[in-house]
């Protein structure tokens, strides 16, 4: 079940109302709320709801293990197995085939013919968002951040919370639990919010994302690209991405507010962003912050000096890209942006210096910014979406030394889709408010509404096309 079908709004049209008349009954709307879960789970990934349960089980009983463990070494021993078990799980469905793949070619290049035992393993929906969710909860118990919960219900509800379980934004404990324990207000204001925030997540997705699978789909299925296509691809692929996943983020946030709960922030205007360290703080903010605080930060930071806070950036992006996925265009992904995160340290001071200090040599100065920046992480998306590091590499060439116009109608069409988006993503960075349409006057927000419903019925691509991010 995706947000964006029939299916989705029929089951959200019977849950809502049935969960506020349960509002005098927290108990019952958190069992509510844990069906509801286990159900839409269950439409994804049919096959591996137990292993959604089992892993609910296990982090369940670490945590009240660790709270009740004498001695630091026993309780480090309790999250090494927490993380032993959650990361074994991740990395048989994840990632098994990929090194069966990598040691037999290896192997074989080696002279050294080695049978390839090649599982069919199936990914689960939804495994690498609910698995750190589940984990960093052990984790954050140990370190005394949060109390374990005894209720199994509220925890269960904690992990399968479906607006975000299968993609997100990931949730701490310290933020979701207490949501859960407590009881939730009908709240008029929210709700609109939560509404907007669904009517808006959805027109990025249906209208512009789906729009343009099908001319980055068409493109990059090209045996041979000149530089103007392959530079459209690229940028077609950078605003699909964005609208599909922002799109998902903005979709569960709202329901979530319909239903009394407030998601973190996964989005803020990331191609809005001024240098690659900026990037990171305004995309896919929820695994950045996760990412930092149990990776970066554990390995040392930027506390052991600078080669080592290089390191740091390194291993923690390489292994944020293979957090993406089983393909070595993820892991030199991941490398690239930590080669960017490394190299912006490196020239922040001579670019502090260099930078204009006039308001109107500031205003180009960030404009400059941003057109780099966006073509850097362009780059990044090249190596994201191609099937093999050839197809990046040739296509890369392409743009490079290859410079052509791109078909104007291929061209009208990216521009009649990406247009109204940045038009609306302008008027928020001005005003340094996301949600400045709820701020509109009555007649503004009604055109807004309006068009934005116009667009939706005759452009969008229904047919509950699945989230990018749901294969992660």
């Amino acid at each position: 079940m995706v947000f964006n079908s029939r299916e989705f709004a029929q089951f959200f049209a019977i849950l809502w109302p049935t969960y506020w008349v349960l509002r005098r009954f927290p108990r019952a709307q958190n069992v509510l709320l844990l069906g509801a879960g286990y159900y839409f789970y269950g439409c994804a990934s049919p096959k591996f709801l137990r292993l959604l349960i089992a892993s609910t089980l296990m982090d369940y009983a670490c945590g009240l293990w660790v709270d009740h463990a004498q001695g630091p070494r026993k309780r480090k021993a309790i999250v090494a197995l927490s993380m032993a078990l959650n990361l074994g799980f991740l990395g048989y469905f994840k990632y098994y085939n990929f090194f069966a793949e990598s040691f037999h070619d290896l192997f074989v290049s080696m002279g050294v013919p080695v049978p390839l035992h090649h599982f069919n393993v199936i990914l689960p929906a939804g495994i690498s968002f609910y698995t750190f969710q589940s984990m960093s909860y052990v984790i954050d118990v140990y370190r005394g951040d949060i109390k374990p919960t005894r209720n199994p219900v509220q925890f269960a509800a904690f992990v399968s919370f479906f607006p975000h379980l299968v993609a997100g934004p990931i949730m701490r404990p310290t933020t979701l639990l207490p949501q859960i324990a407590n009881r939730r207000r009908f709240d008029l204001a929210q709700i609109q919010s939560g509404s907007y925030l669904i009517f808006w997540g959805l027109f990025k997705k249906v209208v512009i994302a789906d729009n343009l699978e099908k001319m980055v789909r068409v493109l990059f299925a090209r045996n041979a690209l000149d530089g103007g296509e392959a530079l459209l691809a690229i940028y077609a692929f950078a605003f699909q991405i964005y609208c599909d996943f922002s799109g998902y983020t903005d979709i569960a946030r709202g329901v979530a507010r319909c239903l009394g709960f407030e998601l973190g922030l996964n989005f803020n205007l990331p191609y809005f962003a001024t240098s690659p360290r900026d990037f990171w703080n305004r995309w896919h903010i929820s695994l950045s912050q996760w990412l930092r605080d149990y990776l970066y930060i554990p390995l040392g930071g930027s506390r052991g000096g600078t080669l080592l806070t290089y390191r740091n950036l390194l291993l923690t992006m390489v292994l944020g890209g293979f957090w993406h996925g089983a393909k070595w265009t993820f892991i030199v992904w991941g490398l690239y942006h930590g080669i960017l995160l490394v190299g912006h340290r490196m020239l922040s001071p001579w670019l502090e210096r260099v930078a204009p200090r006039s308001p109107s040599g500031k205003a180009l100065w960030t404009v400059l910014a941003m057109v780099v920046t966006f073509h850097l992480v362009c780059g990044g998306w090249l190596l994201f979406r191609a099937e093999t590091l050839s197809q990046a590499i040739a296509m890369g060439t392409a743009v490079a030394t290859q410079p052509t116009l791109p078909p104007t109608a291929l061209v009208s069409r990216f521009l009649l889709l990406v247009l109204p988006l940045l038009a609306v993503q302008l008027v928020q960075y001005q005003r340094q408010d996301l949600e400045v349409v709820l701020r509109f006057p009555w007649y503004a927000r009604s055109v807004f509404y309006t068009l934005c419903f116009y667009a939706i019925v005759l452009g969008g691509e229904f047919g509950g096309q699945q989230f990018i991010y749901f294969q992660f």
